[in-house]
């Protein structure tokens, strides 16, 4: 099976979410996050297709990585079913999950950020350091939060 057969990415709950993850990006960012040209299914696959890095998780108390692009299958280390299954938490080192926690709770209540960055650690423990990395909330048209997606495009493996 190949990775874009285990991704499924066309997946129609996964478009769905593409929708929600691009508006909400466009909304905090008042800009679009690729470009929102042709249908939903074109713009999901031209998302999963970018160079650099998207990432989401729901909502949840402990929230579950629930979406994430090539480039962060690839710098995660992970495939689809992996990354979908993986407390987003665990993207970080123990020792920088506090600050991340930090960060997300501080995007909640002021909706974005932009120009953070962090330490982060793939499935294989390879480090890396991820920068200018811009944080929203996803949410859905009637302003429900449905979760936070994370891109960036710069990162550096440190040894």
């Amino acid at each position: 099976m190949t990775d874009l057969q285990q991704t499924n990415w066309a997946d129609p709950e996964i478009v769905q979410w593409c929708q929600y993850l691009l508006d909400s990006y466009a909304h905090w960012m008042k800009q679009e996050l690729i470009e929102r040209t042709g249908t939903p299914l074109e713009q999901a696959e031209r998302l999963f297709n970018s160079a650099f890095v998207v990432a989401s998780h729901g909502a949840e108390d402990d929230p579950v990585l629930n979406y994430g692009n090539r480039a962060a299958l690839d710098l995660w280390a992970m495939n689809w079913q992996q990354f979908t299954q993986t407390p987003s938490r665990l993207t970080a080192e123990p020792g920088k999950r506090e600050e991340r926690e930090r960060v997300l709770e501080q995007v909640k209540t002021q909706g974005h950020i932009s120009g953070y960055s962090g330490i982060r650690i793939s499935s294989s423990g390879q480090r890396f350091l991820a920068e200018q990395i811009t944080i929203w909330n996803i949410h859905k048209p009637d302003g429900t939060a449905i979760g936070q997606g994370a891109t960036f495009v710069i990162w550096k493996y440190l040894s």
